[in-house]
């Protein structure tokens, strides 16, 4: 089982280590970034379970940084700083933080919100991780035998469309980026890859929406990348 992968966007290399002491310690895997924008691009490329976020990052306030992630992804952000008013507080909870950790803290405070995210991740993803069988509205994908199948009938698809069913099906209502989605599918991220995406998206769209109910399966966000949606 994957362990944990958190990304410590923290500008303050005394407390970045700490940080990263005490992750390492409690075996979970790790990113970094010393600034806003390297946040953010960490945050899209590697899609991390949670991530710590100090609110005076030296590039961009903590806030636009939250604000900007939550335009694509509900990964659980907990804030880390040096702040204590409440209004910065209910500012950083208003633009989508899940938590908030006043500094300075204890390693143990830390890692007891670290668990409670888990928690509260788990309970999210329910049984959807342990299934080895994914339903969604009239379309299934058996992970285990390597097959999808709508309305009952198996769906012919290519090596790299199924690749493609399987990463948005693992991550359903999560909105994918063209980062992620390529490093995941070819090992890395260039343009041509977000060229051959759009076509590969486009025939594996078609396949799974090809009929009389017209069911969205796919949405496209532009710009940012792609979501499978969850049909009732």
């Amino acid at each position: 089982m994957n362990k944990t992968l958190i990304l410590v966007a923290e500008d303050d290399r005394s407390v970045q280590n700490l940080m990263i002491t005490t992750l390492k310690a409690h075996d979970y895997r790790y990113l970094t970034a010393m600034n806003g924008e390297t946040a953010i691009l960490e945050a899209s490329s590697h899609n991390p379970d949670i991530i710590l976020l100090d609110l005076g990052l030296p590039d961009m306030d903590g806030i636009e940084v939250i604000r900007r992630i939550r335009t694509w992804s509900n990964v659980p952000i907990i804030v880390i700083s040096a702040r204590s008013e409440d209004m910065d507080k209910v500012e950083a909870l208003d633009a989508g933080a899940d938590d908030y950790l006043t500094k300075p803290f204890s390693v143990e405070e830390l890692l007891a919100r670290l668990r409670v995210t888990e928690r509260r991740l788990a309970a999210s993803q329910g049984e959807q991780t342990t299934s080895s069988v994914f339903i969604n509205g009239k379309l299934k994908v058996d992970f285990s035998a390597g097959c999808a199948y709508l309305e009952e009938k198996e769906l012919h698809l290519t090596p790299i469309e199924y690749k493609l069913l399987c990463l948005l099906s693992k991550n359903v209502g999560k909105v994918l980026t063209h980062t992620f989605i390529t490093q995941n599918i070819w090992g890395h991220s260039w343009e041509n890859d977000i060229a051959s995406l759009r076509v590969f998206m486009a025939t594996l769209r078609k396949k799974l929406e090809n009929n009389s109910d017209s069911i969205q399966y796919i949405q496209t966000h532009v710009g940012i990348g792609y979501r499978m949606m969850k049909v009732e």
